[in-house]
């Protein structure tokens, strides 16, 4: 369950709240965010996939967030109709989400507690949230946090819907960055894969569903050279199968 303001209170104490109230918000150098998107491209790709899939189906006004694991701002969406709402806020990519940057808020609540956290807007001490409603959670891939998700919304009566989406979200997110990350490891694990131009052209041949003897007769080689070439093909690739060949080929634009 997410810690409540309750507890948060406990934790923080009112006159500590009322300190950050007057914080300014720090943003990281852009050399250093734009190295910091680069790291974090499949995490931010599985955001953006993840909410073109159920923005149209929302019927409150949301705004969403997502931070690397040190809180800094790598992506946020919203609802139409908070465009301007958003526009005229100081919320810009690169934003440090933490405690010391910006006051208590959702993300860095949620980075203090390693847990899910429910914000009121009078629990806040950023300025930039004082009328919003914000659950984060933490995202975790194998036990270790790679980022927060913040899902928040001005409508006081959509809490329920705000804190169930909330939960839905990283578990579609988290199947997409998976994805990502694996096709990232994978070009990265292929970028140094050089395969000739002979063995190009079988692969592009192997591509359109052709056989041994159909290549051999094509190219004009035997098939023992067809079949030499595939062997290399597969090693090269590491892979067992022409079906599997034509698939990391075509992600690596072999193809």
């Amino acid at each position: 369950m997410p810690q409540t303001i309750k507890t948060l209170r406990q934790r923080w104490g009112g006159g500590h709240i009322e300190e950050y109230r007057k914080s300014t918000a720090s943003f990281a150098p852009k050399q250093q965010f734009e190295s910091i998107s680069l790291q974090n491209k499949p995490l931010i790709t599985a955001f953006h996939d993840s909410l073109s899939t159920i923005k149209d189906h929302l019927t409150g006004n949301y705004l969403f967030l997502l931070t690397d694991a040190k809180g800094v701002l790598l992506a946020m969406d919203y609802s139409d109709n908070l465009k301007q709402t958003v526009a005229k806020s100081k919320l810009r990519l690169g934003m440090y989400f933490t405690e010391k940057s910006c006051g208590v808020n959702a993300i860095s609540a949620a980075m203090a507690s390693n847990g899910p956290v429910y914000l009121l807007p009078e629990q806040h001490g950023s300025p930039l949230f004082q009328s919003w409603h914000c659950f984060s959670t933490p995202l975790e891939v194998n036990g270790e946090t790679v980022g927060y998700l913040d899902v928040s919304t001005i409508n006081a009566d959509m809490k329920s819907e705000l804190i169930a989406i909330a939960k839905l979200i990283p578990t579609d997110m988290l199947f997409r960055y998976d994805k990502q990350q694996a096709a990232e490891d994978l070009d990265q694990g292929l970028g140094t894969v050089k395969l000739t131009e002979r063995q190009l052209k079988v692969l592009q041949l192997i591509s359109q569903g052709m056989k041994v003897k159909a290549i051999a007769l094509k190219l004009k080689i035997k098939e023992s050279t067809v079949n030499h070439h595939k062997r290399m093909i597969f090693e090269k690739l590491g892979v067992q199968s022409s079906t599997e060949a034509v698939s990391i080929a075509s992600k690596c634009a072999y193809l």
